[in-house]
């Protein structure tokens, strides 16, 4: 009996006749004994035991022959795929016995060996004081709030009291982003994300806004296009510049100890008014102790308040604002803000995994 077999096995072993079958099983022995593998011997148990295989074929073919013949074929091909099955088996446990001592050889250990010092990294400083700040004022109460890195020019200047003419608006201050009808621009600071807290959020509002700003500032020691800032936003009824100063000292003393004063001198901002400066003193500070400018603040300008929809006769608020990476620079006496930004572990490593 012959049948043809999807073009790939051509001829099916008559389940009667001793040859074919002798044949069709020495075919699949070769095959068998010449897998090299767990794998090899998967493909030849497949080829020689599978569905489509002869010896397979051959077996469904014998129901339909006569009776008188079916008794003879079933002896036949009983005896010939158990001497395939049986090949199988043999050869499945000497691969399976080479395959455990091959593993056994290649993942032995030398416990007597030196062990691989395997260098530990560090957080960025700059990540672990932004957290520090964070879990400062979450500790008074306050919530930490976020914004868009790419802002719209309203809420980065217009809500925020920017005259049109204000030169922070200028190509060389600021990063727009094409087409300028847009009006989409790359934060110069982290005040949008006070906006957008007065326009979300219910009074009375307390939020810390931390992230990265950017301006066309060129990298050198102290200054870099991309840094980051905290910014300080409380709204309430009947704050005033003594809420603004202690709770300046008592962030600052967390910084830096119960040692640490601030003083403010009076400035221009155009979102708050009245603004100042905002100075720390520092007593190990290289030179010797001098007071050192920190960052601005001042009282919430009623026109920002207004713009968030705000009536400044109800309500009043206080903000404040410092650089991380400045922060960082005289608390831990960092000369050069390029090293910040290079990626060198070393860098980091000095300051281990906490400041």
């Amino acid at each position: 009996m012959t049948e043809q077999v999807d073009g790939n096995i051509p001829h099916v072993p008559d389940p009667t006749d001793q040859a074919a079958l002798d044949a069709a099983v020495q075919s699949a022995l070769t095959d068998i004994a010449a897998a090299a593998d767990l794998e090899q011997l998967k493909s030849a148990r497949l080829a020689h035991t599978g569905e489509k295989s002869p010896l397979s074929l051959a077996n469904r073919g014998i129901k339909g022959l006569p009776n008188e013949l079916k008794a003879t074929a079933g002896k036949l091909m009983g005896a010939s795929r158990g001497a395939v099955n049986k090949a199988l088996a043999e050869r499945t446990e000497v691969l399976e016995a080479e395959a455990a001592e091959r593993i056994l050889v290649e993942e032995t250990v030398d416990v007597t060996a030196a062990p691989r010092r395997r260098q530990a990294g560090a957080r960025h400083p700059l990540s672990t004081l932004q957290e520090r700040v964070a879990d400062i004022f979450v500790g008074m109460g306050w919530e930490i709030a976020e914004g868009p890195e790419l802002e719209s020019e309203w809420f980065n200047f217009d809500a925020l009291n920017f005259k049109p003419d204000h030169p922070a608006r200028e190509l060389q201050d600021t990063f727009f982003v094409e087409p300028p009808e847009a009006h989409l621009l790359l934060r110069t600071h982290t005040s949008p994300v006070q906006v957008r807290s007065m326009l979300e959020r219910e009074l009375p509002i307390y939020v810390l806004c931390p992230g990265k700003t950017f301006r066309t500032d060129e990298l050198d020691a102290t200054h870099t296009p991309v840094f980051h800032q905290f910014e300080g936003l409380a709204i309430d009824k009947n704050l005033s510049m003594a809420n603004l100063r202690g709770t300046l000292e008592h962030f600052a003393r967390q910084m830096f100890g119960e040692e640490a004063q601030i003083r403010l001198r009076p400035n221009y901002f155009p979102f708050t008014e009245p603004s100042a400066e905002l100075d720390i003193w520092h007593p190990g500070a290289k030179g010797g102790p001098q007071w050192i400018e920190w960052g601005g603040c001042g009282m919430v300008n009623p026109n920002v308040l207004r713009a968030a929809g705000i009536d400044p006769e109800e309500y009043s608020g206080f903000a404040f604002g410092m650089g991380i990476e400045r922060t960082l620079m005289f608390r831990n006496e960092v000369s050069d803000m390029r090293d910040m930004i290079e990626g060198d572990v070393r860098f980091s490593e000095h300051f281990g995994m906490e400041i």
